[in-house]
């Protein structure tokens, strides 16, 4: 058992230095014995859980779990007239401390390749989803619309951070 569990530490130790280094010289000039050494780990040890892409990939749904989890504590928790403003602070959150998986996220967005495309048309379907559901059952009017916004409002918060002008949100 202490081999199994070793051995999924390593796996995350894994996914988390590839969020690093590939949030900070991006996927294409990112190469896995850079993350190997970001782990501390040999590369040939990477190749035994994943190749590049699926490394990609499963950085991915890491990032985009954590979003999905930090909104459906506040969905389970916040009163309707509350919900909006905690689920953005919620993910203001996340930007603060998992400004990486921000930064992955923003530059998968613009990779071609099937499995990354698909990894994020899952974790952006999956968060729209999640606060739909969440409007709709807080009474919301054009829930539609409104998840719309908070989405367009997300992804203009992951532009003013990564640019550094956080001058280009407007104070709530």
């Amino acid at each position: 058992m202490a081999r199994a569990s070793t051995s999924a530490n390593r796996r995350n130790d894994i996914v988390a230095a590839a969020i690093e280094v590939f949030a900070e010289i991006g996927y294409y000039r990112a190469t896995t014995a850079q993350v190997a050494g970001r782990a501390a780990i040999s590369q040939p040890y990477v190749y035994r859980f994943f190749t590049k892409e699926s490394l990609l990939v499963e950085s991915l749904a890491v990032s985009w779990e954590r979003i999905v989890k930090a909104f459906q504590a506040v969905i389970e928790s916040a009163s309707p007239e509350n919900l909006e403003l905690g689920l953005i602070q919620a993910y203001e959150g996340i930007v603060q401390s998992h400004r990486s998986e921000i930064l992955l996220q923003m530059q998968a967005q613009t990779i071609q390749e099937a499995p990354i495309r698909e990894a994020m048309q899952q974790g952006m379907n999956d968060v729209k989803n999640l606060v739909e559901n969440a409007f709709v059952r807080a009474g919301f009017e054009d829930a539609d619309k409104k998840t719309s916004d908070f989405l367009a409002r997300g992804m203009l918060c992951n532009v003013a951070m990564a640019m550094e002008m956080p001058n280009m949100m407007p104070i709530r």
